[in-house]
């Protein structure tokens, strides 16, 4: 049978193995599927080029689909599809590279999880390496569901013609059940790696450990409404952290990488051994975030002298704080520690022009040079489990339970204790929690999504003219790029979109 293994997988692992310069193998063995993983250093060569797809997925344009076009951030940049709805399946904005690559770093997991199992190393070491890869895998099946909803769903290793052509040809699978297959196999494997934080685990590469397993279950679970899962998972998480208190708010900011309460961060610095992500887009977040305008060849933003980014940034029409955020969900004066590095309208004592209010330090890049942004991505942190667990407790009717942890991390941000009224308002302060919390941090519309509250919070809120006369119901998914529905033989389709009649431009 004709071969079409591991396509870009193989270059991927050799170009991590000659750049970490760990291995010298001969070029016409790496190329053979049969004759790779036949050793430790092969085998994590390989699961590095798995991370490599992440850093193609999160650049500025998912920022933005995510982010900069909810009920808490806003952009009015023209040219931004996703920041004014103006996507459909001929023209799906961020969707097409999130799709793209997406596909392509499960292809990948899955190769080399097939690679792993008919490796003759021993069973003991090869299992902890299997489990990597499927958190690692998970978190790309994440991506997708939350991203697009129901999407197709295998986890074949594809080994020839005919394996790609039946895979091309299936439709969208429930992804409750996606969701709950993923649960069950993460709860088989994740006990195998080290039980440990994230900067604890194997001299802090920042590699997919326990913790980040025992998150993306979480997240998964908290999808599904399964919350004795995400009580399970995040539980796991706490006898691994501890008490939220001991971690300082300051290490939240992008610039400080791999930090004691971080699970997973999307890396922007190689470390010889470690996972390395290569950017195929030089514009990070930074250049959308930063107050703007910039002046030319000076460290002058919106007429404010901003020293630590230096002189040297490119700025791009950037996101803001909707007025909702400045004025309801973290509004001045309450002794929120968080609010300076959320957002900013004065720097050193210096107010920007025109009193414009913009996203905070959390967010810029010290010393960043145009457009490329060396800062980590917070995607995951502790903090965020802790507010699961208290609202996995509210919505099983605990509130006593509830209120513990989010009051531990209401306690940390330097505000007072929130006291039980209703059910009701309870939900409502842990959903603000969460903005306050974790504003800009990769998940602000999948948490509104998931609660079912997505469209009604961004016409209320998301003030900008052509959110408001562009946003449809529909776009709480992103549409599956039509050229993908059409090499699916129309196995794939949009029907919410149908709906509305946005088949295309």
């Amino acid at each position: 049978m004709k071969k079409t293994i591991y396509n870009i997988i193989v270059a991927a692992a050799a170009f991590v193995l000659f750049q970490a310069c760990s291995l010298k193998e001969n070029p016409n063995d790496i190329v053979s599927p049969y004759n790779f993983f036949q050793n430790e250093e092969q085998i994590r060569a390989a699961l590095n080029g798995c991370y490599d797809n992440l850093n193609h997925i999160h650049d500025f344009r998912y920022y933005i689909a995510i982010e900069g076009a909810t009920d808490l951030a806003s952009t009015n940049g023209s040219a931004q599809r996703d920041a004014k709805f103006a996507i459909n399946p001929a023209s799906p904005g961020a969707g097409t590279n999130v799709w793209q690559e997406t596909w392509y770093g499960i292809r990948y997991c899955l190769s080399t999880i097939a690679g792993i199992q008919r490796s003759p190393v021993a069973g003991n070491i090869k299992i902890a390496y299997e489990a990597e890869a499927r958190v690692l895998a998970s978190y790309y099946w994440y991506i997708l569901t939350s991203f697009f909803g129901d999407v197709p769903f295998y986890e074949d290793y594809v080994e020839t013609d005919e394996d790609m052509l039946r895979i091309q040809k299936m439709g969208r699978m429930d992804a409750d059940v996606t969701r709950a297959t993923l649960i069950d196999e993460l709860l088989e494997y994740v006990p195998a790696l080290p039980q440990v934080r994230t900067c604890d685990d194997r001299g802090n590469k920042g590699y997919c450990g326990a913790a980040m397993g025992w998150m993306m279950i979480a997240k998964l679970a908290a999808w599904n409404k399964d919350w004795d899962n995400v009580i399970n998972a995040c539980e796991h998480l706490e006898a691994m952290y501890g008490p939220l208190s001991q971690y300082p708010y300051s290490d939240v900011m992008f610039r400080n990488k791999l930090t004691p309460e971080s699970i997973f961060e999307i890396q922007h610095v190689y470390e010889k051994g470690g996972a390395e992500y290569i950017p195929r887009y030089s514009l990070g977040i930074s250049a959308v975030t930063l107050p703007y305008p910039k002046t030319a060849g000076t460290n002058i933003y919106c007429s404010v002298t901003i020293e630590e980014v230096g002189d040297e940034a490119t700025c791009y029409t950037p996101l803001r704080p909707t007025n909702y955020m400045k004025t309801s969900v973290q509004k001045n004066g309450l002794g929120d520690i968080r609010r300076e590095y959320n957002m900013v309208s004065s720097w050193n004592g210096v107010s920007f022009k025109g009193g414009t209010t913009w996203m905070g330090p959390k967010f810029w890049c010290p010393g960043i040079y145009q457009n490329y942004d060396n800062n980590n991505y917070k995607i995951f942190r502790y903090a965020d489990a802790v507010l699961l667990l208290a609202e996995a407790w509210c919505e099983k009717g605990s509130y006593q339970r509830s209120l513990e942890y989010l009051n531990e991390v209401r306690d940390r941000a330097g505000l007072e204790p929130y006291y039980f009224v209703n059910a009701v308002k309870l939900r409502g302060e842990i959903r603000d929690e969460r903005g306050r919390e974790l504003f800009g941090e990769w998940g602000r519309k999948y948490d509104l999504v998931r609660w079912g509250i997505w469209y009604d919070q961004v016409v209320a809120y998301n003030l900008y003219n052509l959110v408001q006369e562009n946003v449809r119901p529909c776009h709480r998914y992103y549409p599956i790029p039509d050229v993908q529905c059409q090499r699916s033989g129309r196995a794939l389709s949009n029907p919410e979109y149908e709906k509305f009649n946005l088949n295309g431009d």
